[in-house]
């Protein structure tokens, strides 16, 4: 098959603004480049790039009112509750540190749009650069950026039919004119064709910044400096950007100049990141046909849905997470935006938050060939259990190490806001541990395994000190605990937020235990925790079914507030969890599409991310038409001209989720064996699927046509294990050994 439909943004015009703007990055670089004519802007962004430095915020008096609010809580005293958690339990100051732009940077070229002829910029995901093209005054004109993991920078590679003028600038602008001098220190360009930028976000004792322009005419052309600006002659220039903080290196300007130089010096520095990119790009590649590729990106999605565009945004999300999640010394994982942030003072704090959508981020990786650029999850995971320990012993009185419902750059670990549905749930750090066990699933990497066991088992140190007996001394449940983001209707009518042993919290604290138990198994260790972590996980309290034959929210069947709720914690088992499946657990799979139908008479889906994991949940129930619906309400209403998340405002995690929502509507994994096409809409008539991977270590190739796979199936089994392959038509085959396997279904 032809993949370049499924592997091109283009546009017929520059961007208007940043919905329009299309991302690059490296992993630790990224810049929205917007393709003008007149004055070219990319907004840059390092990943580093956060206002302020390390706080230490936690409540220092919060164990001492934990009986009391466990009292209240258990009494369904609300209102009380909530006070004392406003007391005693809320961090000062209330927030962590945020997300903050690296700078902006401008080619003026003077070329107005009415002279400008045969204009296109578009975005090709297999090599990962974006491109502008155009004709003015006769003159041809071409540029392409990339941003370079490779070589550490942002790469401008400007060609013209004959040699032309342009000046370009470098500078760091508040949004608010009067907060522009706390943002800059300093910015001075040089003879030698260079602009450097320093910036301290925050003032002192914060994260110090520098940003490096530099430039190099690979004809005779010349670089005249004026004042902070350069001007340059010719009709064949690279222009480089490069960043560094004092997150990770001492001598930022050093480290940047350095970055620029080399790179200027490499002859192959496109060949270089192209080769770096499609080395993880290409290992997986998703085809569902033809379409109507011709027409600019932004006007097919105004158009009615065809397979090839949502081939094209699942291609989009791989070559998303590629960009602003790759591993590295002192890595950071995407955020709230990816690395993309154009506001110093962004929406959530552009931070990581991690009650389902910095987890949402990399639901793709491992299904999609992707694995390494997890790691820089696992490294703040890493960064978090430290700095968790005091959280979990000053709060709750427990071993261990915890995390509320967000994090920083510094790995901070306390409650994160004043909003009582989310604020005081300490379980966001035992969510993120699931991943860790995702992850050795897919690969069998015991080395990993056996570094992640310290965090893995810290968090169930503070899990098995943190549940306490309910009313009846039956079970074990957590107190405080709430539905994140939710509110219920409790007794006399009156909402609440706080609660003992949410569904949600019993069913991640569940999948950690057995995780956990597992992986000393695995490691063939031997641990005296092991045997309370056994007897715990007995006495947590099954799933229930409620009066409208859902599965319940809550410990009680308390009424929704809001029936529409975004959030469908409770169905965390079904996806990302394994604990509901269609097969295993049909009467609690029949419950979770009871949730999933209230939800949509009511509303529900109405942020990007919210709507994507909707898709994965109605694909683990095996219904294509509810994904497929989904999936075009996704496109249709929660989707930017240059097919950005819009919660509103942006935000990558919908990306990622409806990325990873393809995925499992073609292949399944989780239930013990691997299942093609479980949830394939009539309407892919054809399409083909190369490099995906299965839990257990197995790697894919197949495709199909009318809903009837093409035989034979290629796997390739990494690791040996045995495993089971079902057919669309129900059939099952049985395989094992190491190596490549050739399966018919008869």
């Amino acid at each position: 098959m032809n993949h370049r439909h499924s592997n091109m943004l283009h546009y017929s015009k520059p961007a208007a603004e940043w919905s329009q703007a299309l991302p690059i990055g490296n992993g630790r670089l990224g810049a929205m480049v917007y393709g003008r004519t007149g004055t070219e802007l990319l907004q840059l962004n390092e990943d580093s790039v956060w206002y302020g430095g390390r706080l230490e915020r936690t409540p220092r008096d919060a164990l001492k009112n934990l009986p009391r609010l466990r009292e209240l809580i258990r009494s369904e005293k609300h209102r009380e509750a909530e006070d004392l958690i406003r007391k005693a339990f809320f961090a000062t100051p209330h927030s962590q540190r945020h997300y903050e732009p690296l700078g902006t940077f401008t080619l003026e070229f003077g070329h107005e749009e009415k002279d400008v002829k045969e204009y296109r910029r578009d975005l090709d995901l297999e090599k990962a650069i974006t491109r502008v093209k155009y004709e003015h005054c006769g003159v041809q004109y071409e540029r392409e950026v990339f941003a370079s993991s490779e070589d550490n920078v942002i790469a401008l590679q400007l060609k013209s039919s004959e040699k032309t003028e342009f000046v370009l600038r470098l500078t760091r602008v508040s949004e608010r004119e009067y907060e522009t001098n706390e943002f800059v220190d300093s910015i001075e360009a040089g003879s030698d064709g260079t602009i450097v930028m320093h910036a301290t976000p925050g003032g002192c004792g914060s994260n110090a910044l520098c940003c490096v322009v530099a430039v190099r005419c690979q004809d005779d052309g010349t670089v005249e400096q004026i004042g902070n600006s350069l001007v340059v002659k010719s009709a064949n220039a690279t222009v480089v950007v490069s960043a560094q903080t004092t997150f990770r290196h001492q001598d930022v300007e050093a480290v940047a100049f350095e970055d620029a130089m080399q790179a200027l010096e490499k002859p192959d520095l496109r060949d270089r990141h192209v080769e770096s990119y499609k080395s993880l790009y290409c290992r997986m590649q998703l085809d569902l046909g033809p379409g109507d590729s011709e027409c600019p990106t932004d006007q097919r999605l105004l158009k009615s849905l065809d397979p090839s565009l949502i081939a094209l945004y699942h291609n989009y999300g791989r070559y998303l997470l590629i960009s602003c999640s790759r591993p590295g010394l002192q890595a950071l994982p995407a955020t709230l935006q990816g690395i993309w942030n154009p506001s110093f003072q962004p929406a959530w704090g552009s931070k990581f938050t991690i009650n389902i959508n910095t987890q949402m981020n990399y639901w793709p990786a491992n299904m999609c060939n992707l694995a390494e650029c997890e790691m820089p999850l696992f490294d703040l995971l890493e960064r978090m259990a430290e700095r968790g320990k005091k959280t979990a012993e000053v709060m709750y009185g427990c071993r261990g190490w915890c995390a509320h419902h967000n994090t920083d750059i510094w790995a901070d670990t306390d409650p994160q806001d004043q909003w009582m549905p989310a604020t005081v749930w300490p379980l966001g750090g035992a969510w993120l541990c699931y991943h860790i066990w995702e992850s050795y699933l897919f690969s069998g990497d015991k080395e990993f395994l056996n570094r992640m066991h310290s965090v893995l088992r810290g968090c169930v140190e503070f899990l098995v000190d943190f549940l306490i007996e309910d009313k009846s001394g039956k079970y074990l449940v957590t107190n405080p605990s709430l539905s994140p983001e939710n509110t219920f209707i409790g007794e006399n009518d009156t909402p609440g937020v706080l609660c003992e042993g949410s569904t949600i919290d019993m069913q991640v604290i569940h999948a950690i235990f057995s995780a956990y138990i597992e992986a000393v198994s695995e490691l063939n260790i031997e641990d005296d925790l092991l045997s309370t972590v056994r007897k715990s996980r007995d006495r947590l309290p099954p799933m229930a079914i409620g009066s409208f034959g859902q599965l319940q929210e809550w410990c009680h069947d308390y009424a929704d507030f809001e029936p529409g709720h975004r959030h469908t914690s409770h169905l965390w088992a079904l996806h990302p969890g394994n604990a509901i499946s269609k097969t295993k657990t049909p009467s609690l799979a029949s419950a979770s599409s009871v949730v999933l139908r209230r939800r949509a008479e009511h509303g529900g889906g109405h942020t990007g991310w919210s709507r994507a994991w909707l898709i994965n949940l109605h694909a683990r129930l095996g219904d294509a038409e509810g994904c497929l619906g989904h999936i075009a309400k996704l496109l249709a209403n929660s989707t930017l001209p240059n097919m950005l998340d819009n919660h509103p405002p942006f935000q990558i995690d919908g990306n990622f989720g409806g990325c990873a929502g393809v995925v499992e509507m073609l292949i399944q994994s989780h239930d013990g064996f691997i299942e093609l096409l479980p949830a394939c809409p009539t309407s892919w008539t054809f399409g083909s699927l190369k490099g995906v991977r299965a839990r257990g270590g197995f790697e894919l190739d197949f495709s199909w046509e009318d809903g009837v796979i093409k035989e034979p199936i290629v796997v390739k089994s990494l690791l040996g294990k045995a495993s089971v392959l079902k057919f669309p038509n129900g059939r099952t085959v049985a395989f094992s050994g190491k190596g490549i396997h050739s399966i018919y279904s008869k």
